[in-house]
């Protein structure tokens, strides 16, 4: 008997064993391979080009062929479906929402996109800048024309893009955060979806030509297979979230173990020797006006300086 329960033990363990969770799912009682242990069942978890990174601005190059992206569909009402995967809550999308442009070599689109956050409105982002956690993150997930799954895409060095959003607490409510929020209620547990009718992307994501200055760089996805064929493009421009929202989206759901479904993000990868491109495409019209202001204040001192040697009245 004392064996056949120790087979039965083993046996669940070896189960449980073979899912991969957050940090925040980990127990003795019911073990799963935590971020720091995916590589032992899925390799590529240990690559040497993986994602989130925290994004040093001091260190970063600027890359002038880093145009703005091109939004196809965000315009558009469409009907997407919301489902609780077990780890994360995933907002699935129609093929007419596009992606081209910003140095991207093809036409993309979208798969899907969700979110990831902490507990009870603390940080929660995967992506860091300059150390600083945010405390949510969106994640819009592309795939290259014409494949099919990001299984066929994946053998493409950018056969998947990837667009961040970080978010920043505000005082205020997001004002279109909440009709999300309220489908969401719908689906606390594992395996359960609703739908949401109507829904614009540009209620949520600003267009296309406010979101000139991002970063860029090669990366993967950040769960399980971490498939190293991204390329990411992380905005500067944050999103608002009221503290209210960040609660309410924190305290909903659960993980496919019943444990509720809190900081769901994978800690910062290290870069190794990759270089993250930036845009600065913010920064060039300041630079500009300072460097016209700089000249014109030398011309006025050189013509104030000319004008008191000669005595001029």
């Amino acid at each position: 008997m004392d064996v056949i329960v120790l087979l039965a033990v083993v046996s669940a363990l070896s189960r449980c064993s073979a899912l991969w969770c957050y940090e925040s799912q980990f127990t003795c009682a019911e073990p799963c391979k935590d971020p720091g242990s995916w590589a032992v069942l899925f390799p590529k978890c240990g690559g040497l080009q993986q994602s989130p990174i925290n994004i040093v601005t001091s260190k970063v190059h600027v890359n002038t062929a880093l145009h703005p992206l091109d939004f196809k569909g965000h315009e558009s009402k469409i009907n997407i479906i919301v489902e609780n995967l077990g780890y994360s809550i995933q907002f699935v999308l129609p093929q007419s929402v596009r992606l081209t442009g910003g140095a991207l070599p093809g036409n993309y689109r979208a798969l899907h996109f969700h979110l990831h956050w902490g507990a009870d409105g603390g940080p929660g982002s995967e992506h860091t800048i300059d150390g600083e956690r945010f405390p949510m993150e969106l994640h819009m997930l592309h795939i290259k024309e014409p494949y099919g799954s990001v299984a066929e895409a994946e053998h493409d060095m950018a056969g998947i893009a990837l667009l961040s959003f970080l978010f920043e607490e505000s005082t205020n409510d997001h004002p279109h955060l909440n009709s999300l929020i309220a489908a969401m209620g719908h689906i606390h547990d594992n395996g359960s979806s609703a739908e949401i009718r109507d829904f614009k992307l540009s209620d949520i994501i600003p267009p296309a030509k406010d979101l000139h200055s991002y970063y860029r760089y090669v990366g993967s996805m950040t769960t399980p297979g971490c498939e190293q064929a991204v390329a990411w493009t992380v905005f500067q421009q944050t999103l608002p979230v009221s503290s209210k929202q960040l609660v309410a989206i924190s305290q909903q759901f659960r993980f496919w173990n019943g444990k509720p479904m809190t900081n769901i993000f994978r800690p910062v990868q290290p870069l190794g020797g990759r270089i993250v491109y930036w845009s600065r495409a913010r920064a060039v019209l300041p630079n500009m006006m300072s460097a016209c202001l700089c000249v014109l204040c030398q011309f006025w001192v050189s013509a104030w300086c000319t004008w008191g040697d000669t005595g001029f009245v």
